[in-house]
């Protein structure tokens, strides 16, 4: 049984997505929109920094990009129901590179965590990072594309568009989403 939120007798939700990213809003919006289709909303993105370098190279740098990001989006001054937090990132795995993204939404009790699939990344791509690239700039040179992180994202151009940037994040999210679908197992925590 999914539960209700206390707050959704409110007029409208406003959530705050911690990126100006289209891809991180878009995915954000389609996922709160299944989650709570009775629900009016507001999305806006903030431009927040993530703590972590430009181009996380393990999971935990990624998860405390997605979380310094989500924090810093909770404590903008304006009144809000959620923050959202998501960060791309990358780790080695048996000498390739495997890139996922982790989500990390904070409300006004609980705090939700989900993380996207993972896929490897071509050797060409691979060697450009290395080299110092963000993953965005070496798929646009590897593949002759421009500005492909906030459109279809390396996924997107791997998959040839079957899967994008934006419905690879719209699971996590919704993962993420999962202790305020089912507060009765998940104890609240104060902000």
């Amino acid at each position: 049984m999914i539960h209700t939120l206390s707050f959704l007798h409110l007029s409208l939700m406003k959530i705050v997505v911690a990126s100006r990213n289209p891809v991180k809003i878009h995915a954000t919006q389609a996922a709160f929109e299944a989650a709570f289709p009775q629900t009016a909303m507001q999305f806006e993105g903030v431009s927040v920094p993530s703590g972590v370098s430009d181009q996380p190279m393990t999971e935990a740098e990624t998860f405390l990009g997605a979380s310094n990001r989500t924090q810093a989006a909770w404590n903008q001054p304006s009144e809000l129901d959620f923050a959202v937090g998501i960060e791309g990132g990358l780790s080695e795995w048996n000498g390739a590179l495997l890139a996922f993204a982790w989500v990390v939404i904070q409300g006004k009790q609980q705090m939700g965590k989900g993380r996207t699939a993972s896929f490897f990344l071509p050797p060409k791509v691979t060697a450009l990072i290395r080299e110092g690239k963000e993953l965005g700039e070496a798929d646009d040179i590897v593949f002759g594309t421009q500005n492909s992180k906030q459109q279809q994202g390396a996924v997107g151009i791997l998959t040839g568009n079957r899967i994008t940037r934006t419905t690879l994040y719209i699971p996590a999210v919704t993962m993420a989403l999962i202790p305020f679908l089912q507060p009765d197992y998940y104890p609240a925590k104060a902000k």
